[in-house]
């Protein structure tokens, strides 16, 4: 082996904090920067992880090519977790927060993605996106870390 083989280069690490502002209930599909990122790194092998820092927002690996899928899985989360719904007790935030938690524990807060031959291994309709989960827009703060060669 070479000592540019990736399978036998040595392991390094990057980290960053990047912000996403939301408009409110719904999907911001962050896949490009994500990318642009791991790419400024100069990995070609590793694993990415993705973590959310919020308990009313989350992160999913969903189709990126027909945006009614994300219309569709809003109002499925609508219909599954609606908001006021007389079954929580936490209100002191308002009728959207503890449905925008329950809806951030359904889905993931965590995101691993392989990086292969430098680039992320996402399917040919997959996109990376942060779920808004609260009615009015947020500043939310994405803590990306990879682990590669």
């Amino acid at each position: 082996m070479t000592p540019t083989d990736p399978q036998h280069a040595p392991l390094r690490q990057a980290l960053t904090i990047q912000h996403v502002a939301t408009a409110g209930r719904g999907f911001v599909e962050i896949t490009g920067r994500v990318r642009d990122w791991v790419r400024s790194g100069g990995f070609v092998t590793g694993l990415l992880t993705v973590f959310i820092r919020h308990t009313s927002a989350s992160l999913l690996i969903q189709e990126n090519a027909d945006p009614e899928v994300r219309s569709d899985l809003e109002r499925f989360l609508a219909r599954l977790v609606p908001d006021g719904d007389p079954l929580f007790e936490h209100v002191a935030e308002g009728s959207d927060d503890m449905p925008a938690h329950v809806r951030s524990a359904l889905t993931q807060t965590q995101l691993s993605v392989p990086i292969v031959d430098g680039s992320l291994a996402l399917g040919a309709w997959q996109g990376i996106y942060v779920c808004e989960h609260r009615r009015r827009g947020h500043r939310r703060e994405l803590v990306l870390h990879v682990v590669g060669s």
